[in-house]
């Protein structure tokens, strides 16, 4: 079975990584939405929070699962025995960091390959960060972000 894990913070789950999530079913028999805990970092949503807001967006399909973890994630992969890191690519920049991050993935565990995915067109340019700062700013992220996520962030914002 080809299992693909798909790390992040998601804080919160934007339309690109959904596409992602979409396209990477296609291809993999089964998808672990991975989000990453940093212990060092406050998130605007909790490690469950943005959870929840994965699984509501995805529905109820077998091929994807959500999970996540502390730590390094090649210790993940190899305790769930995956061997495939799925990333997604916007631009340029996106490229050169994660290249870094798989070399040192693969150095770390050398069964670990990583699969990167461009994001469709419609979303090369977002990222959750900035979704956050425009919601923060009262701006217009309907388009950008799935359903569950537009909700949750317009109730942290006009609280």
């Amino acid at each position: 079975m080809a299992k693909a894990v798909y790390p992040g913070s998601f804080d919160p789950l934007t339309n690109g990584h959904l596409d992602i999530i979409r396209r990477a079913v296609r291809i993999f028999d089964h998808v672990t939405v991975l989000v990453a805990h940093n212990p060092r970092k406050t998130g605007l949503f909790s490690v469950e929070e943005r959870m929840q807001l994965i699984r509501s967006s995805v529905g109820d399909d077998d091929q994807v699962s959500v999970d996540n973890f502390t730590g390094l994630l090649v210790d993940y992969a190899k305790e769930k025995e995956c061997h495939v890191v799925l990333r997604g690519l916007r631009a340029v920049a996106d490229f050169e960091y994660e290249g870094q991050m798989a070399n040192m993935n693969r150095h770390l565990y050398s069964e670990l390959e990583t699969f990167f995915m461009m994001t469709s067109g419609d979303n090369f340019y977002v990222s959750s960060s900035l979704v956050r700062e425009v919601a923060m700013l009262g701006g217009d992220i309907k388009d950008l972000v799935p359903p569950a996520a537009f909700k949750a962030l317009h109730r942290k914002f006009n609280q």
